[in-house]
């Protein structure tokens, strides 16, 4: 991502990007992006000329068969095959195995490595080997796949020791690019399939052979070649690569220009655009992580600038990056996955999260506003900022792309892969373009402008083959996650889990569906301490999700499978800012230069107004648009706009209340009782079900309006009696 340094300088666009103090502390910058690379892309990047063409080749090679699979008919499970082919051998070639400063590691187990510089400039021997073997195991099953299909269910010793080897390789790559949480739990289920005659009597089950386990997890479509890698081949790559192309094109650069060109000169400016901006890079990274950095670099210093303390300005671009999954139209991997799992076009995913993710940003900029109104935060002059309209035409033509793909997805209502396929296609023929066009817009009449339009259309290349390049590297922990995933979700298959689980669920919660509900929370944010969003919502959906509606049918309440499966995505997306090991607050702190733990306490502080939405749309699916389930069990959903304006209406001016509530101010400094009475508006907005019945003249619209009129009235109060007030404690005396 390009960075625009002191006197805002030109970007891929045209435009100029935000200008910034030439002297401003822009803190570990380094440090933030190194965390990228080692997250998303891989840490290792070879001195060897020939090694870094081999990955060069890798994820060429990989970028054009996804594309090739786009549009010819491919075999789904030989497409799976390969895709972790390549994700093996990515892993192998740029996820070293250790960190070693000493090198004493490495020479033991390379004496030709050279030292300290082996983990990260040099592929050893060993990584070789392994990549070798991860292609044998994983390739035995194309090189013998008619055999394989033939004896189905009847595996060859082969096949079974085959299988062993690509199981181990695969968890060591998952250890390498996720960490050793994932592929720990992977062991765990495996071990519970063999060892199942010997758990105690709840969770007991009668065994799985050896033999049949492996035909289960290696030769089927049920267990590392399931529906997870399978929503990777045909969505997630897709949309992964397409972010590259942006990203590389300078799409990420010019929501950061747009964003602070709109909001900057207002109280708080830099955090209000830091939110938009990370809202709109979320199209572009998918990635928490990838995006604090992005629009971090610039948004966490001038935040820092106008008055911000450290920490809270990296816990504000946290919170905003964070969210960036939840955003439709593209919400990340986990969404696609979700949208299989049901059975329901993803087209249905994004309706359902629509107003619960406009609603959670447009409260992060409310939160931003009330800090700003706290700390007496004074606005960035106009003159240090770009001239909005200038910024916003420059780069307009990277919005092509994006209204190609929601508007084929959204109101043509095409699949989600031509949907993407042709926003690709858009955006190459923008980046081949754009470079001579600009050219020729600023050309000098008294130079020949052939070689510029020349040099032009080869930078648009090299962009695109950086793109293809970057997207394959992108999608390298992806690839494995949802393979290693596939272990468990196979491993619950096999072993009828699911239904031993919702009784073990039902004894740890005493049947209370709050409890439960509490608890599924907790373990999600537990589990996405060491997950990536996908691999959590992967494990959590097939143990959890079921749990949530059976449960809630038993008391008597009707929960939507999608409200089920989006309650457990939320709380995996919230364990990236949770202390102690949120990496996207550990990124963020450090361009901030900030305590990481800090930064990440006061980002879920920011965070909680997204925290409680997953048990409002559970009980109030009004949020999610469906009014209830039919007899199949398929959301009905709420069509008619004036009921959906309403419906939004209300539920923004609650997350208003809830945050003035957390906040401690509203039209002022609130006392403790003022926040009390702020979030019990909020609870009579979200849930208008839950005091009706007590008031039979009451429905629930009633109560919404009596809700919303008191919090107006409540706001014109506050106006009216605003004062030096200082923010009171919620409970007095403490």
């Amino acid at each position: 991502m390009a960075t625009s340094g002191a006197g805002g300088r030109k970007t891929p666009a045209g435009g100029s990007g935000p200008v910034q103090d030439p002297d401003l502390d822009v803190g570990d910058t380094a440090a933030a992006e190194a965390l990228v690379a080692q997250v998303e892309a891989g840490a290792r990047h070879p001195d060897s000329r020939m090694m870094r063409w081999l990955i060069v080749a890798v994820c060429l090679g990989w970028s054009a068969f996804q594309l090739y699979i786009a549009y010819v008919p491919f075999d789904q499970f030989l497409a799976r095959v390969f895709h972790l082919t390549f994700a093996l051998v990515l892993t192998f070639l740029c996820y070293p195995a250790y960190r070693d400063p000493n090198g004493r590691l490495a020479r033991l187990l390379d004496p030709l490595s050279g030292g300290p510089r082996s983990a990260a400039h040099k592929v050893p021997v060993y990584d070789l080997v392994l990549l070798a073997a991860s292609m044998v195991a994983v390739l035995y099953l194309w090189w013998d796949y008619q055999n394989i299909v033939m004896r189905a269910g009847l595996p060859l010793e082969r096949d079974v020791w085959f299988g062993i080897a690509a199981i181990v390789l695969l968890l060591e790559a998952a250890r390498r690019t996720l960490g050793p949480a994932l592929a720990i739990l992977a062991i765990v289920f495996l071990i519970y399939c063999v060892v199942g005659p010997w758990m105690p009597g709840i969770i007991r089950h009668q065994g799985v052979p050896l033999d049949f386990l492996m035909t289960d997890m290696y030769l089927s479509d049920t267990g590392i070649f399931g529906v997870p890698i399978g929503v990777s081949v045909s969505f997630v790559f897709l949309f992964v690569l397409f972010g590259a192309l942006l990203d590389r094109a300078g799409a990420g650069k010019y929501f950061i220009d747009v964003a602070f060109s709109l909001l900057g000169h207002l109280r708080g400016g830099p955090a209000k655009a830091a939110v938009v901006a990370s809202g709109l890079t979320g199209l572009v990274s998918g990635s928490s992580i990838a995006n604090t950095v992005t629009t971090g670099t610039f948004t966490i210093p001038l935040m820092k600038k106008v008055g911000l303390p450290a920490h809270k300005a990296g816990a504000i671009e946290v919170a905003a990056s964070t969210n960036g999954q939840l955003m439709p139209p593209v919400m990340g991997a986990a969404a696609f996955i979700m949208a299989e799992i049901l059975g329901i076009p993803y087209l249905d995913v994004v309706r359902a999260a629509l107003i619960p993710a406009v609603i959670s940003y447009l409260a992060l900029v409310y939160v931003v506003h009330l800090e700003a109104c706290k700390l007496d935060l004074k606005p960035v002059p106009k003159s240090e900022l770009p001239r909005f309209r200038q910024t916003f035409i420059a780069g307009i033509h990277f919005l092509v792309p994006v209204v190609v793909l929601v508007y084929y997805l959204v109101v043509l209502q095409r699949s989600a892969t031509l949907s993407v396929l042709l926003a690709i296609e858009a955006m190459a023929v923008i980046m081949l373009i754009q470079r001579p066009i600009m050219a020729w817009l600023t050309r000098d009449r008294n130079q020949p402008v052939g070689p510029q339009l020349r040099a032009g259309f080869a930078q648009g290349l090299d962009d695109i083959f950086q793109g293809l390049v970057m997207g394959a590297r992108n999608m390298v922990s992806v690839g494995v996650a949802t393979a290693a995933a596939g272990i468990i979700v196979g491993a619950v298959t096999i072993t009828g889990l699911v239904g031993r689980f919702v009784t073990l669920i039902d004894v740890i919660s005493f049947g209370n569906i709050y409890l439960m509900l509490v608890l599924t929370a907790i373990t999600s944010i537990i589990l996405g301490m060491g997950l990536p969003t996908t691999a959590n919502y992967i494990i959590m959906a097939t143990l959890t999700a079921p749990v949530i509606v059976q449960l809630g049918g038993d008391a008597g309440l009707v929960f939507p499978l999608i409200a089920a499966h989006l309650f457990v995505f939320y709380f995996g997306i919230l364990a990236d800012d949770t202390p102690p090991v949120g990496l996207a607050a550990y990124a963020a702190a450090a361009i901030a230069k900030a305590d990481p733990i800090k930064t990440g306490i006061q980002g879920f502080t920011y965070d909680m107004r997204t925290a409680i939405l997953p048990f409002i749309f559970l009980f109030n699916t009004d949020l999610l648009m469906v009014s209830g389930v039919d007899d199949a069990g398929r959301a009905i959903w709420i069509d008619d706009p004036i009921h959906l304006i309403w419906i939004s209406i209300c539920a923004l001016a609650a997350m208003f209340a809830f945050a003035a509530g957390v906040q401690g101010w509203f039209g002022r400094a609130c006392l403790w009782w003022e926040r009390l009475a702020l979030f019990a508006i909020a609870f009579l907005m979200f849930r208008p079900g839950f005091i009706a019945p007590y008031i039979p003249v009451l429905d629930r619209l009633a109560v919404q309006a009596i809700a919303l009129g008191l919090f107006v009235l409540f706001y014109l109060y506050q106006r009216r009696t605003a004062g030096p007030t200082r923010p009171a404690k919620l409970i007095p005396g403490r």
